[in-house]
């Protein structure tokens, strides 16, 4: 996947992810700042293919979690990555500021799709679409200014790393209704659990790959395979091998020490219907 090259903009005080350094090195990231917005929601932070703000639904439940989304829109013709993007792509990422009343956050994926353009095939988002987050609120039933920084890429022809800044009062409007309407139906699109008929069943470790087995109602070479591997494990594009088998190649990484499994996540997606797992890898070659 190529990047493009832009000016970059640093923020005293500030830092970007762990996780780009390499990439900052050879390429730079678009910065827009969000101004602080009154409601529960995020102001709508713009790039050159698309916009994105965070929703909240306000106040914490008695657990002290509170749910939100990461809304996308994207420009015709331009996409987004998934969580496990490929060697080359941009997970989408939030970091909160210490400052933050939300003490972590979650990301939640909807089932992606598979991307391919002259350089690569990796896993994403075609259209717009609304990333479900679970926030860690220091409390109950409270709310407060949740503040961080965003950062995912952005591809047309090329890719472009986005980070924005943003900040927000969850408390502020709390029963929105057009925000929890929104936040709603990110979490009702995200895939169910592994069920009879739809889900991996079998995972085998071979030279230089993986061979996980599947139970598939309907036909299984209709179905998509979308893998997120262990850190240690760097996880090619599954090919179906017929009768609900798939070889994963195995791009890099080495195994565990002390005999331990790897676990891989995997999202299975058959006609409309997805699902969300994972799957114990074993050491030993077969």
């Amino acid at each position: 996947m190529r990047f493009a090259s832009l000016s970059l903009r640093f923020r005293p005080g500030r830092h970007i992810f762990a996780v780009m350094k390499t990439l900052l090195l050879a390429s730079a990231l678009l910065v827009a700042s969000g101004s602080p917005a009154l409601a529960s929601s995020s102001q709508w932070m713009e790039s050159e293919g698309g916009a994105v703000r965070i929703v909240s639904t306000g106040l914490s439940d008695a657990r002290g979690v509170a749910r939100g989304a990461l809304e996308i829109r994207l420009k015709p013709g331009w996409k987004t990555y998934w969580r496990a993007p490929g060697e080359a792509g941009i997970p989408p990422q939030i970091e909160l500021s210490p400052s933050s009343a939300a003490q972590a956050v979650e990301i939640h994926y909807p089932a992606p799709a598979w991307v391919t353009d002259e350089y690569s095939t990796w896993s994403g988002y075609k259209h717009s679409v609304a990333l479900p987050l679970t926030f860690k609120m220091e409390a109950a039933n409270s709310g407060g200014i949740i503040e961080g920084e965003v950062l995912l890429g952005i591809c047309e022809t090329i890719c472009i790393p986005f980070q924005a800044a943003f900040s927000f009062d969850s408390g502020a409007d709390p029963d929105n209704p057009q925000d929890a309407l929104l936040v709603q139906r990110a979490f009702m699109a995200l895939p169910g659990q592994p069920r009879e008929g739809l889900r991996i069943v079998k995972a085998e470790r071979r030279p230089g790959e993986i061979i996980l087995s599947a139970d598939i109602a309907g036909d299984p070479d209709a179905a998509q395979l979308f893998l997120a591997g262990a850190d240690d494990l760097q996880l090619g594009v599954p090919r179906h091998m017929g009768g609900g088998r798939f070889s994963v190649p195995l791009m890099g990484g080495t195994p565990q020490g002390g005999g331990r499994e790897q676990e891989i996540s995997y999202t299975l997606v058959q006609a409309a219907e997805a699902v969300t797992g994972e799957i114990q890898v074993p050491q030993e070659i077969r």
